[in-house]
Order: C-alpha cells, then sequence, then structure tokens
C-alpha cells in the first residue's frame, strides 16, 4: 500500500473513532443502545434540501433518502375554480340560513377535490454485509452539536464504525465506513425505490466501476392503500448517484449494484439533484459535485460540514442541568418521562432537537420544511407532506427568529411570494377581486394558491394567505431590517390588505364589515337549524387575521413614511371591521359571530385564539380579553382539548402568553407522554414535524416575551425547570439576549442591541428602562439594576 494510502487510512480511522474525544466537553446528542427497528426510531441528517434517516443495522444497513422538491405533477392545473357569480350565491345562502346548501355547494363550485399530490421518498441506500456479525458494544448516536450520526460496536473483538452527514457545503450526503479486522469488510451497496402502485419507479445503473446512478420521474398513481383519482405519470424528474472512494480490498460493479471485498475503510459520497432545481441539467449538477468532492478525504468534508452548520447551532445554547441523565439511552429516558419521572436536560435537548432540525430542512435557496421537514418515507404520505398554511407551516417557522436562526425563515417567504403571484390570479378568477391576493389552506411545491377540499370545514378556508403574511411583519420586528419591509414585507401586506378590502361586506345589523363565507379551521357549530355546519357569516379568526393584517400593513406604511389614499382606506375598515374579539355569556372568546354549541367541544385547532398566539391582541393589559382567553383554554381541555403533537405544542405556547406556568409545564410533561418518539420526532400521529418546531418555539416563549412592546423576562418559567440558563436569544427589536435562574428565580440578565436604543423590560413585577450602547452587553441583576 502507497504512504499516501496509508496516510489517509490513518486519517480516516481517527476521524471515525475518536469521536469519543475530549471527554470533557459538553455534549449535546441522542444515543441508543440499539439500532432502529423501524422508521420512527431512525435518525434524520439533513442539509436544508437533502436528507436521510439512518436506522444503524450492523448486518443490513438501510438510510432512507430525501429531497425537498420530489413532487408529481407541475404548475400546470390553474389557479382558480368557480366565480364570483358562485360567491354571490353562497354569500345568499348563508343570509338564508341554509348552511347544509352551503358546506356542499362551497366544495362544489370552488374546491379541487381529492387530491393527491405528495412529496415522496427519494428511496434507499441499503449496506447488506456478507457476514452476519456477531455484535457486541453497540452504540448509535446523533450529535446535535455536530449533526453527525455515528454507530460504532465491536465484533470478534474487532472495532466497527459508520458516520453520516449531510453535508451543505459540498451539497453531499458522506457515509464513512470502517473497520480495524484485519480481513476488512465484505458487503454491498445498492440504491432502490418503493413502486408507485406496482410501478417501477427508477432505473439502476452502473455508470462506472464506483457508481451507482439510480434514475426516475417521481409519479403518483397512488399509494400502498389507495389510488389517486387524479392520477399522474408525470413530475420532477432526479437521479441519486453515489461514489466510493475505498481503502484495501476490492471493488466491482454489477447490475446496478456495488460489491466490496476486503475493504477497511470506505467512503461513500451521495449526490441527488433534480429537473426542479436544475431542469434538463441535474444529471450533469451530480457529475460536477460527485467531481468537486471525489479529491476531499472524508475528514476534511467533515471539518467543513461542521463549520457550517455550527455557525448557525452555536448562536444559542439551553442548559436545564441533570446531564447526569446521559448515561441512559433517550429511548430509556423517554420512558422514565412517561413514567412521571423528571428531565430537565432531555427537555433541553428536544428544543436544541428543534432548532438542528430547522437547520437541516430550511436553508436559503431550498424549499421550506414540509409537514415532515424534508424526512419522508413514503410514496403517498400522510395529508401528502405537503405546505398546509392553517398553521402547520406557521408552526415550523415559529421558532426561526427567537431562536437566532433568522436566515432560515427565507425559503418561507421564497415560497409564499410564488403563492401570493399566483394567489392574484384566484382572487380575480374565482372572487371577482380585482387588486390584492390570498391564499386558501393547503398549497405544494407548485405554489398553489386555490381551494382544496372534500369537506367544507378543513378546506375552504380562506386565510392562508393572511396568517403567512404575520411572518414577513415579524421578520422585521426581530431584524428592523427596513430594506426586507420596504422590498418584501410591505408589498405583500399591501396585496393582501387590498383583497380584504374588496371581499369585506357590510353587515347592517353589526353596523360593521365582515368576512363571508367563513370556517374555523377544521371545526364546526350547530346551526340555528340544529345541523352540524361549518361555514358560517364571520368568525372570530378570519376576523382577527384581517385586523392584523391592516394593523401591520398601517405600522409598516407608518414605518416607510407611506401617505396614500389607500392608507386611509385600510384605516377606515379597520375602524368598521367586525370585532375578532367577541365574550360570550359564560366569559369564554366566541368563534364564530355568534354562540354556537360545538359538536366537538375538544377541538383540537384553538382558532379563536390566535389573537393570544401567535397574534398579540390578547395580553397581560387587555385583562377582560385575557381571563376570557384562559376559560376558553379551561373548556376546551375539559372536554379532551389540546390533545397530541402539534395542538399540545400550540398549547404551550398559549399557556407562555398567559403567564401560566403551572400549566405550561403540565403540558410539556404530557407532550413527552404521547407525542415523542423514540428518535424524538413528533407524533400526532403519524409524524409531523410541526410538533417540535411548535415546542422548541414554546420553550423560548416560556423565557422570554417582547410581544408587547417591553421586553419579559421568565414570563412562565417552569416549575421543574428550577435551575437554567439560556443564551443567544432573539427578543423584537433585534436585541440579544441571556438569562440565567437559580431556585426558580432570576439571577443575571444580559442584553445586547444592534444599535443604541433605550427599552423597557419586566421581571415578576420589575420594571426598569434600559439603555444599551450599540454592540455592547449589558448585564443586570435580579432586580434589573445594572451591575
Amino acid at each position: 500500500m502507497s504512504v499516501k494510502k496509508v496516510s489517509s487510512l490513518i486519517s480516516l480511522a481517527m476521524t471515525l473513532f475518536a469521536c469519543q474525544e475530549e471527554p470533557n466537553a459538553p455534549k449535546n446528542e441522542l444515543w441508543y443502545d440499539k439500532p432502529a427497528a423501524e422508521w420512527m426510531q431512525a435518525l434524520p441528517v439533513g442539509n436544508g434540501r437533502l436528507g436521510a434517516m439512518v436506522f444503524g443495522n450492523p448486518n443490513h444497513e438501510r438510510i432512507q433518502l430525501n429531497e425537498d422538491s420530489m413532487w408529481s405533477g407541475a404548475a400546470d392545473w390553474g389557479n382558480a375554480k368557480g366565480t364570483p357569480e358562485d360567491l354571490e350565491e353562497i354569500r345568499q345562502l348563508l343570509t338564508e340560513g341554509k348552511t347544509k346548501e352551503v358546506d356542499s355547494l362551497i366544495v362544489e363550485k370552488f374546491s379541487y377535490k381529492s387530491i393527491i399530490r405528495s412529496h415522496q421518498t427519494m428511496g434507499d441506500l441499503f449496506i447488506d454485509f456478507k457476514e452476519e456479525k456477531q455484535v457486541e458494544n453497540y452504540r448509535r448516536s446523533l450529535s446535535l452539536d455536530e449533526a453527525l450520526v455515528s454507530i460504532n460496536y465491536t465484533s470478534n473483538g474487532e472495532e466497527y464504525g459508520q458516520k453520516v452527514f449531510a453535508s451543505h457545503p459540498d451539497d453531499v450526503l458522506a457515509i464513512a465506513l470502517t473497520t480495524t479486522a484485519k480481513e476488512g469488510m465484505d458487503f454491498d451497496l445498492r440504491l432502490d425505490r418503493p413502486k408507485d402502485m406496482e410501478r417501477p419507479t427508477v432505473i439502476v445503473t452502473n455508470p462506472s466501476n464506483s457508481e451507482i446512478s439510480m434514475k426516475g420521474v417521481v409519479t403518483q398513481f397512488g399509494g400502498k392503500k389507495f389510488s389517486a383519482p387524479f392520477p399522474l405519470n408525470y413530475g420532477v424528474k432526479f437521479e441519486t448517484r453515489l461514489k466510493v472512494k475505498h481503502e484495501s480490498g476490492s471493488i466491482t460493479a454489477a447490475d446496478g449494484k456495488l460489491h466490496l471485498k476486503g475493504v477497511k475503510s470506505a467512503t461513500i459520497y451521495l449526490a441527488a439533484n433534480t429537473s426542479f432545481y436544475h431542469g434538463e441539467k441535474y444529471l450533469d449538477k451530480n457529475v460536477e459535485t460527485l467531481a468537486a468532492v471525489s479529491g476531499k478525504s472524508f475528514g476534511n468534508l467533515l471539518l467543513s460540514h461542521k463549520k457550517d452548520y455550527q455557525s448557525f447551532y452555536k448562536r444559542m445554547s439551553l442548559d436545564l442541568g441533570g446531564k447526569a441523565l446521559d448515561s441512559l439511552p433517550i429511548d430509556a429516558r423517554i420512558q422514565r418521562r412517561k413514567d412521571g419521572l423528571s428531565d430537565p436536560d432531555l427537555a433541553a435537548k428536544l428544543f436544541q432537537f428543534g432548532r438542528y432540525l430547522l437547520i437541516a430542512s430550511s436553508r436559503p435557496g431550498t424549499n421550506p420544511a414540509n409537514l415532515q421537514g424534508i424526512w419522508n418515507d413514503h410514496i403517498t404520505a400522510p395529508w401528502n407532506a405537503d405546505y398546509h398554511i392553517n398553521i402547520n407551516l406557521q408552526m415550523n417557522y415559529w421558532p426561526a427568529e427567537v431562536t437566532n436562526l433568522s436566515e432560515l425563515h427565507n425559503p418561507f417567504f421564497a415560497f409564499m411570494d410564488r403563492v401570493y403571484e399566483r394567489g392574484k390570479a384566484t382572487a380575480k378568477k374565482q372572487y371577482g377581486i380585482q387588486r390584492g391576493t390570498m391564499a386558501h389552506h393547503t398549497s405544494d411545491l407548485w405554489a398553489t394558491p386555490f381551494m382544496r377540499a372534500e369537506r367544507a370545514y378543513w378546506g375552504s378556508w380562506i386565510h392562508g394567505g393572511g396568517w403567512c403574511a404575520q411572518h414577513y411583519w415579524e421578520r422585521y420586528q426581530f431584524t428592523e431590517d427596513e430594506q426586507f419591509l420596504r422590498e418584501r414585507a410591505y408589498p405583500v401586506l399591501k396585496e393582501l390588505s387590498e383583497f380584504y378590502l374588496d371581499w369585506l361586506v357590510w353587515d347592517n345589523k353589526s353596523g360593521k364589515w365582515v368576512s363571508t363565507p367563513e370556517t374555523s379551521p377544521e371545526n364546526s357549530y350547530f346551526a340555528k337549524n340544529g345541523q352540524p355546519a361549518a361555514v358560517s357569516f364571520g368568525s372570530a379568526m378570519g376576523h382577527q387575521i384581517i385586523g392584523e393584517v391592516f394593523d401591520n400593513t398601517l405600522e409598516a406604511a407608518k414605518i416607510l413614511g407611506i401617505e396614500k389614499t389607500f392608507i386611509k382606506e385600510v384605516m377606515e375598515k379597520r375602524n368598521q371591521l367586525h370585532p375578532g374579539i367577541l365574550i360570550g355569556a359564560d366569559g369564554r372568546i366566541l368563534e364564530w359571530n355568534e354562540a354556537y354549541d360545538e359538536p366537538e367541544k375538544g377541538h383540537r385547532h384553538m382558532s379563536h385564539l390566535y389573537a393570544l398566539h401567535p397574534g398579540d391582541d390578547i395580553v397581560e393589559d387587555t385583562p377582560e380579553a385575557f381571563e376570557a382567553a384562559q376559560k376558553t383554554i379551561d373548556y376546551r381541555l375539559k372536554h379532551g382539548g389540546a390533545g397530541t403533537g402539534w395542538s399540545r405544542a400550540w398549547m404551550i405556547n398559549m399557556n407562555a402568553r398567559l403567564l401560566d406556568a403551572i400549566s405550561a409545564q403540565e403540558n410539556i410533561d404530557k407532550f413527552f407522554q404521547i407525542s415523542i418518539a423514540h428518535n424524538l420526532f413528533d407524533e400526532h400521529p403519524p409524524f409531523q414535524i410541526d410538533g417540535n418546531f411548535g415546542y422548541t418555539a414554546g420553550v423560548a416563549e416560556l423565557l422570554l416575551q417582547s410581544h408587547e412592546g417591553f421586553l419579559r423576562i421568565l414570563p412562565a418559567l417552569p416549575p421543574k425547570w428550577e435551575k437554567g440558563k439560556i443564551s443567544g436569544l432573539k427578543a423584537r427589536g433585534n436585541i440579544e439576549v441571556d438569562i440565567e435562574w437559580k431556585d426558580g428565580k432570576l439571577s443575571t440578565l444580559v442584553l445586547k442591541a444592534k444599535e443604541d436604543k433605550t427599552i423597557n423590560v419586566k421581571y415578576g413585577t420589575t420594571r426598569a428602562e434600559i439603555s444599551l450602547p450599540a454592540g455592547k452587553k449589558v448585564s443586570l441583576d435580579q432586580h434589573l439594576n445594572q451591575q
């Protein structure tokens, strides 16, 4: 063997086996003492676009592959269905109380029904070892500090290692295998992909003696359980291509597989690209990518990967104590939580896991994180793994600004810009509104704005675009980037305001502008005729969102110095808009314009509390609404509300806004008990990643709030988190915040602003006005006095 090869082998072995180095360095990792037996136990890696789920099987390894643009179809289904005349008919029927007819007609006239057009798996890489090893000392881990999956074990006294990461700088999935066994390893590599209703979906070949290529087109004939009502035989074209470098032994290619024999170390570089990003040059892109990395060692790739990843991840940290439990595997710790035992460190790990997932599934230039981030092993995924914009996509990005990952918000904005552009045609053709834009409750890779529903109660909602506009405003509030406000946020707010200005109808009975037809996402009520109904004349959430869009438009115009007739029009309709916060006789906030009974009193959606969270109209300084919001939550929970997954995570955020630390702790406990899988993915069930992101945002909300015009410190500290420290949180006003507490009480607060400013800070009943010099840290004690 050449000196160069020996040196390379030693370097790779040191990289692989030295991951137990730095014993005194703080670790934040998820580790297990057995391989994953199912997908929800596998560990995720991702570079924003390209992802994988690593099972860690020492004899028959499966690495399930994903890419964020794997969709069937194209942007060819139009933007609208139905006519303005249909809208007027529906409005007339509503005034006549014919709700049953309306629920059917709104779907018949406006909806693309029964659409199955899903994000899909890219397939699988299988590593099949020739000999069934007897494995000892097995350890599988995901380092949140390094975004690195490691598998280590021994067999017959020899060490074996596997490392996997998804590199953003080099745009590859990198896999390293190594052993100290003198005879090396014998294994086969193969790529495969599930069939689409028994139809093969890929062609697998060997471009060279060290490569495998898997090409295909994403189709949608159905899935495991059902056929698609609109089968699609066209979609995004793709290729997954891998290249192997090895030390010692031999490699041969045959029938689309690679056979390695006597290999002591091997590095697999896997590139995957699609026609969505590169047009017909996606094949060339893979060749180019693999050529660029083939001259780099695994160790060098890993160093570049870590530098890139940690530039985001290390912006903040959270320590809640309890590190002694790191001696237990994560699945054992989850079981302890299910048994009612405390584990503050696991709560901190889950917080950072949410940040890890956002870094891994959303980078500037990629698509936004979908219902499953980028990780999906289906041809037809649950709810199509698409973009639900009636809370789910929004929740994915709740942590982006506050946990110091602002740039990762960019794919959300880029995607919604495309939706809003298409939504202009929807507004005109479907609703007869000649200015502005809108979007309904669901979209997909092709940025569809149209209505898609089989039933009115979950699909005929019109405020997906309005809610998403809140994120544009929040980006400005957190960053104070006036260029973004002028060029991105204000144009979106203006166009949505224009749509709403022409959508609203005058109600002589209330003397207010009302939104109709309306729904409250996925919920229903008993109409006056005694029948369940979904569509209504006005709803709390609809009016809350419209009011927020108007308010943010007016505030943005004020900041930018815009004074036009349009602004006057917005102001006039805002002042006469039907209130979104109405309190009923029992003290609860009404979900609709009138007090209706509900078929499902414990519904998982809390749509009428939008103004509490993520909105900001219900705060401590509005005591009547504040109390009514708490009563509304109590009523829902009494009847089985909150449920699992994202709904429970939303409840944690609401508890935080209501300054209710005890309820927040109860919901955190419940979240761990019923909604967290062994790999820490959120289970709705099935898997939905929004719960992970919602939890991370909720933890931040418990420790810091800035939506009231001042900083509120430790507003709802969970009682089991007696001691802790968080650094790098972001507050509105572009302020970085570090907080330390002991015995449940603030000990140190550190603030740093980008520009000179004076702010108000509140801790408990103590308030202080604090001057912050640009770029300098200001340290305060428990009394908010400068140290």
